[in-house]
């Protein structure tokens, strides 16, 4: 049952982020998906979990499969949750709402982590944190990695709902991937961001939920202090 659920968050996880590259116009109408070998490689995952990630994204509308010449990218059809996705990203205020909604998500996420986290998912979340600290010395902004971390520890909840919403939300919710002011050249900033992100990590591995909660709200609560005095800023 545990390698079932690792199974489905890593499927889960992989089809957040390709949707992701799709909404944002990494991968655009027409453009061949790379191939499984390129992805699975990239993502750390087995060519099972692509092909089930490519199935559940076909379902939606967003990639074809052509016999003999790959994957292609569809036109995205209408958001199901036009409420959420037309969110104006780029605005601090609209960061600063989101980081609320993500506090009352992610803290009981990481909470119900710390209770119910399986071996294989503990593994997950630390090579999330892993390609996460990559991105980050290759010079990267990184907010998609930065992503993946909070859907794996969404994921080791044990339950699907959070990873949805999350998933619904998508890779903007973290505030650099859209903000035009941010302080991520700011190695203070970034070692910052990574000890936030190691004490949760921290509580889960100690099976403390009280811990992990708080430490996320803390984490969360930091970046809506540090958006905030930007916003003041001016």
């Amino acid at each position: 049952m545990a390698e079932a659920t690792g199974k489905l968050s890593r499927v889960t996880e992989l089809v957040a982020a390709l949707r992701g590259r799709i909404e944002r116009g990494e991968y655009r109408p027409g453009d061949k998906l790379p191939t499984e070998p390129l992805l699975s490689a990239e993502f750390g995952v087995s060519r099972t979990v692509i092909r089930e990630a490519v199935a559940a994204l076909r379902a939606d509308g967003l990639l074809l499969s052509r016999q003999g010449s790959g994957v292609f990218v569809l036109e995205p059809p209408q958001p199901a949750y036009p409420m959420l996705r037309e969110v104006d990203q780029t605005r601090l205020s609209s960061v600063l709402s989101l980081l609320e909604l993500r506090i009352a998500i992610e803290a009981e996420a990481a909470a119900l982590a710390a209770q119910r986290c399986t071996p294989e998912q503990e593994e997950h979340i630390l090579t999330a944190l892993a390609h996460l600290r990559a991105e980050v010395a290759a010079g990267r902004i990184a907010a998609e990695a930065d992503y993946a971390l909070h859907l794996a520890i969404a994921a080791a909840s044990g339950n699907p709902r959070f990873v949805e919403i999350l998933t619904m939300l998508g890779p903007g919710v973290i505030p650099r991937a859209g903000v035009g002011r941010q302080p991520t050249a700011d190695p203070g900033y970034l070692a910052a961001l990574d000890g936030e992100h190691m004490a949760v990590i921290g509580a889960i591995q100690d099976r403390d939920a009280e811990a992990a909660r708080r430490l996320m709200r803390e984490h969360l609560g930091q970046s809506q202090r540090r958006y905030r005095a930007m916003q003041m800023s001016g």
